[in-house]
Parts: C-alpha cells; sequence; structure tokens
C-alpha cells in the first residue's frame, strides 16, 4: 500500500483550547502553502514491521467485517462517516494519552483559526484528565480568567449539558461561541464539597503574546517579559521586545511564564538561543525507540546581566521547556511547580488532503538539558513563592443570606477573600461570629451596600470582584515580588 508523504509541522501541544483561547498550546496544523522550517518534518507512513502484512490484513478485515454489519443491520439509521471517525476515535482512546486524538475539518479549520488570528469564546485551555475536561490555564485577561476559572478546574456541564461522554473536541465544540453570548457552566474544584456554577460572556480574544514593562529594583533597570502563549510571532516579539530592553539599559530580567499553557516547539527553541549557551543542549528529543536527539545553540556565552523565570501550575509544556532549561544552566525559577507536560505531538493529515481530517499524535518525549524527562512530575521552582490565599480561593456561594452564628463552606471563602482584602475576620473556619459580621459590615459601607452585615449574594458578588480587580492589578504578586526581590541575590 502507498502513502504519500507529508510535512508535518512538530509542535508542543498541553491541549485543545476552549474556543478562542488566545494562549492556544500551538497546534500548528499542516499547511501546504507552509515554507519548511525548523519544525518541518517528512513523516512516510510504512507498513508495520510488528505484523506481517498478512496479519494486517486479516486484523482489518475484522474491521471492515464490523462495519459491513453495522451499515447492513443495525436497527437504526447510520452515518458512514461517523461509524469511520469512531473508529478512529477508538484507537486513539486505546493509548489513553490524552493529547493525542482524532479532529475533523471542522475541527481542523476552527483549530487553524485559533493560530493565526484573534477568536471568540471564554479564553481558556482544555485537556482532558481522567475523563473530565479540565482547565490547563485561563488565558490573561480572558473573560475565564476574570470569571475565576483556575488550572485543574473540572468542567462538568455546559448550560445544564452533561459533558461526560463527550470527546475533547466535542466538549470544546459546546464551550466556544460567539462574542457576546453567554455560558454557564458547572465546575467542580479540588477543595470545593460541591460544584458550583460559574457564567462567563465570550468575548473576542486576540492573540497577544508578548508584554514588556521596567521596573526599578535597588535602583537598578529591570526588565519583565511576561509571554502569554508560543504562537509563530512570539519568538519575533520576544526578540523585538528584548532587544529595546537592553538598549534601555536593563541590568536584570524577569520572564513570566505563568499560565502560559504552552505553544509552537520552534517558538521556544528561538528565544532558547537567546540565552543557552553551545556547551549543552537546550533541548532533547527522545523517539519511541530511545533514540535521542540534542539541540544545540551557536550562542558562545550567556547573558551579562542575571535572569529568572517566574512559573505556576499554568505554566506548560513549551512554557516548561524555557524554564528547565534555563534552570539547569544556573537561572532561578521562581514560584510552584509547572504543570508537567514533556511529550510532543504532530499534527498528520489523514486520508484525502481536501477532506482537511487530522490525526494529533504523540510522537516523541522532550527531555531537559540535562536528560530529565519532567512529564507529571512538573519543573520544580529554586525559590518556591506562594501566593496569598484568597487568589486561589473558591466562589461564594449564596442561596440563602448568611448571618451572624451559621456555619458554611461558603462562609469560610468569603473569610477567605475578605482577609485578603483588609477586612479583618480574624478566622477562616465557616462560622460567622460577631468579628466575621464586623467585617462584613465594613465591606458592605466601603462598597455602597446596605451595611446589614449580612453576607447576601449581592455582598458576595462585590466581593468576588474587588478580589478579581487586587489580583489583576498585581499589586498582591508575592511570586513576581519575590522573583524581583532575589534577582539580584
Amino acid at each position: 500500500m502507498n502513502f504519500k508523504k507529508r510535512d508535518i509541522v512538530l509542535f508542543v501541544l498541553l491541549a485543545f483550547f476552549i474556543g478562542l483561547l488566545g494562549a492556544y498550546t500551538g497546534l500548528k496544523l499542516f499547511q501546504p502553502e507552509a515554507q519548511p522550517n525548523a519544525t518541518t518534518e517528512s513523516i512516510d507512513i510504512l507498513p508495520n514491521d510488528k505484523k506481517t502484512s498478512q496479519n494486517l490484513d486479516d486484523e482489518m478485515d475484522k474491521v471492515k467485517q464490523a462495519y459491513e454489519l453495522i451499515d447492513q443491520n443495525y436497527v437504526g439509521e447510520v452515518e458512514e462517516g461517523q461509524l469511520l471517525e469512531g473508529a478512529i476515535d477508538g484507537m486513539l482512546e486505546t493509548l489513553d494519552d490524552p493529547y493525542s486524538s482524532f479532529m475533523t475539518s471542522d475541527a481542523t479549520e476552527k483549530f487553524n483559526e485559533q493560530i493565526q488570528s484573534s477568536f471568540q469564546g471564554i479564553g481558556a485551555e482544555v485537556s482532558m484528565v481522567e475523563g473530565k475536561v479540565t482547565i490547563v490555564a485561563p488565558i490573561k485577561d480572558s473573560p475565564a480568567e476574570k470569571a475565576g476559572l483556575r488550572p485543574n478546574d473540572q468542567i462538568l456541564q455546559v448550560d445544564e449539558e452533561e459533558l461526560d461522554g463527550l470527546n475533547l473536541n466535542e466538549a470544546v465544540e459546546q464551550i466556544r461561541g460567539e462574542k457576546g453570548s453567554e455560558v454557564t457552566l458547572l465546575v467542580e474544584r479540588k477543595g470545593s464539597s460541591e460544584p458550583f456554577e460559574v457564567q462567563i460572556t465570550r468575548d473576542e480574544i486576540p492573540i497577544e503574546t508578548v508584554y514588556a514593562e521596567i521596573e526599578e529594583v535597588d535602583g537598578k533597570k529591570t526588565g519583565i517579559l511576561d509571554l502569554r502563549t508560543f504562537s509563530e510571532t512570539t519568538s519575533k516579539e520576544f526578540d523585538e521586545e528584548l532587544t529595546r530592553l537592553e538598549e534601555e539599559g536593563i541590568e536584570g530580567l524577569v520572564i513570566d511564564v505563568r499560565g502560559n499553557p504552552g505553544g509552537l516547539l520552534d517558538s521556544v527553541e528561538e528565544i532558547l538561543y537567546e540565552f543557552v549557551p553551545s556547551d549543552i543542549p537546550y533541548l532533547q528529543i527522545e523517539d519511541g525507540e530511545g533514540k535521542i536527539e540534542e539541540h544545540y545553540t551557536d550562542l558562545a556565552e550567556k547573558k551579562d546581566y542575571p535572569i529568572n523565570v517566574v512559573t505556576d501550575e499554568g505554566s506548560a509544556s513549551a512554557s516548561e521547556i524555557l524554564a528547565v532549561a534555563l534552570k539547569e544552566i544556573g537561572y532561578d525559577t521562581v514560584g510552584t511547580t509547572t504543570f508537567g507536560k514533556g511529550t510532543v505531538q504532530q499534527a498528520v493529515p489523514l486520508g484525502d488532503q481536501d477532506e482537511g481530517n487530522t490525526i494529533k499524535l504523540t510522537f516523541y518525549k522532550w527531555l531537559s538539558p540535562e536528560g530529565n524527562w519532567i512529564n507529571d512530575d512538573g519543573v520544580e521552582p529554586t525559590v518556591e513563592q506562594e501566593q496569598p490565599a484568597f487568589f486561589h480561593s473558591n466562589p461564594i456561594q449564596v442561596k440563602e443570606t448568611f448571618s451572624y452564628d451559621d456555619t458554611n463552606e461558603n462562609i469560610e471563602n468569603a473569610q477567605v477573600m475578605l482577609q485578603g482584602l483588609g477586612f479583618d475576620t480574624e478566622r477562616e473556619d465557616g462560622y460567622f461570629d460577631e468579628k466575621t459580621e464586623q467585617a462584613v459590615r465594613s465591606f458592605q459601607e466601603e462598597n455602597d451596600l446596605d451595611a446589614t452585615g449580612q453576607l447576601d449574594e449581592e455582598t458576595a458578588g462585590a466581593i468576588e470582584a474587588n478580589v478579581v480587580e487586587i489580583i489583576r492589578s498585581g499589586e498582591e504578586d508575592l511570586q513576581l515580588q519575590k522573583a524581583l526581590e532575589v534577582l539580584y541575590k
């Protein structure tokens, strides 16, 4: 059987994006018109040596017989295309790999759009973890982030429709939608005793990948480069911003990849060319037979100023390639342990090219400069720093107004948030005592609410809105503060 040789773009992908997902994980789909680059390979699909040709034909006959049996005899209606897609999905599901999947032409087209432009949705990336649609990271400043979604949140329902039984593509289709439309998600979160609803208004989310600023630390100009994802333009944007910062005389650099779910492999490679000297590989790629290929730069020496990287549990894939490479050549990583995705996928066109169907398959492991595989374990920081407790507080669900002498998990959530906002409750155990009542009343007075001292739905919403605002302002960003503090130590 002859197969046509295809050019496949190598990518590092954490998972599928929900809708727009500005921080898309960097799946670059096969494009015939695309020019070859550092991440393009040619792949021949050849007969498998593990089985003789006759044995393989015998096995495929079983599939054909099953298809014909269902097509000709099933009592209900049969869609031939769905049968074939189901067979492919079934093969991929046996791999037990959340990153290998079949994409129809529609899914391929929509995903391709996400890579090349802005798009519409809630702005979060998801993966399938133990059969549940799980948030990898909400995109910074996206509707998902503003609504309080966090890494490892699990989405159970979309507009009261169960996601159980759907594959990742089908779930993503349920979640994405047009700008201005609303969606209600039922979310399960570790530490919360019961699922809660999150209402989100979808929006247009542009793919802006690099943000730069200069902050003075102990009289020293310090550059901060915030990477939101690794897209086709990221390395160029990064180089331009780094050049500008260096021309302005920075004496140190902080690279922030928190909440960055990954992206194109060649993008992070091109960034590492700026930092990793040629005497150590910046990355190693291992194939299924254990053969390892080391990747080197031609850089003579490291930068002459200190550098560190800020990470969290939402830093994944290409972000981890960057973080661990810089860590293993002597730079600090600050924050918390990263997500832990150490595999590389390729998008392979399936069947007639005009049909647009694609299989995304894990082909490789990626290893750190020292040969470490961080899959499932993540990259541990050299300087550990958690964010304040209220950064991770659960939503306050108020079905009935809470008041003095009540005890409830949602009162505990409110106490954590009030503490973070500067209203001292003196306790965070969920018991509504006089001090909690006083804190609620003080908050209500400062926010022009009816000062009853009771925790009603309006007050809960205002507390959550204040928390989101202070998180987005960066005023209480202990991880970035720590990164700046230790940079010149």
